[in-house]
């Protein structure tokens, strides 16, 4: 496999037409979107195993502020 440069895909890209640059640019924003979207969903997933297993702590912003005040304090 050939490795590419950042420039030669700047090159690549900027020889394409006006309309199949702002067709990569949707199709890799759409992607990004996906993504993260994918990351989102993995962290919520991962969350609630810690909360099933007694791992994390639930409660509102100031409660779980509250909560990791005290342990500095210990």
């Amino acid at each position: 496999m050939s490795v590419i440069s950042f420039q030669e895909i700047i090159n690549s890209i900027e020889s394409l037409s006006i309309e199949d640059q702002d067709y990569l640019f949707d199709l890799i924003r759409k992607r990004r979107i996906d993504k993260r979207r994918e990351e989102i969903a993995k962290n919520g997933e991962e969350t609630l195993k810690a909360l099933s297993l007694g791992k994390a702590k639930k409660g509102t912003a100031e409660e779980i502020k509250a909560y990791l005040l005290e342990d500095e304090e210990e």
